[in-house]
C-alpha cells in the first residue's frame, strides 16, 4: 500500500475523513508537507486522551482547605529565582498539583 492510501486509512479509522477531502484539492509540495504532518500525528494517543476526558475521576479526599502563600510582589530576585527552580524541579519530576480560584482572584493575587 502507498503512503497516500495509508494515510487516508489512517484518517478512515479515527474519524478524519474531512483531511481527505482537503488533501484531495492539494498538489505537490503542499500535499507532501500535510501528508508528513498527518504521519506525525499519534491519533490512538489522541483518542486515549480524548476518551480519557469521559471517564468519572475517583477522588479519594473531598475537602477543601485554604492554601498558604507568599506575595510574590515582596520577594526578593533571589527568592524568585529559588522559587522558579524548585517549580521547575517539581514539574521535572512530575510533583506538582492544581489550585482553582474563584473568578479573579488571581488578577487580585497577581499570579
Amino acid at each position: 500500500m502507498d503512503k497516500i492510501k495509508e494515510t487516508f486509512a489512517l484518517l478512515k479509522m479515527y474519524g478524519q475523513e474531512h483531511i481527505i477531502k482537503l488533501l484531495n484539492q492539494l498538489e505537490g509540495k503542499e500535499k507532501e508537507e500535510l501528508l508528513e504532518q498527518i504521519n506525525k500525528i499519534d491519533f490512538h494517543q489522541i483518542m486515549e486522551l480524548y476518551d480519557d476526558t469521559k471517564r468519572e475521576i475517583e477522588i479519594k479526599e473531598n475537602k477543601i482547605e485554604n492554601v498558604s502563600y507568599l506575595d510574590k510582589a515582596k520577594l526578593s530576585k533571589e527568592q524568585r529565582e529559588e522559587f522558579d527552580q524548585l517549580g521547575e524541579k517539581a514539574i521535572k519530576n512530575q510533583e506538582y498539583a492544581v489550585v482553582t480560584m474563584a473568578g479573579g482572584q488571581g488578577t487580585r493575587l497577581r499570579t
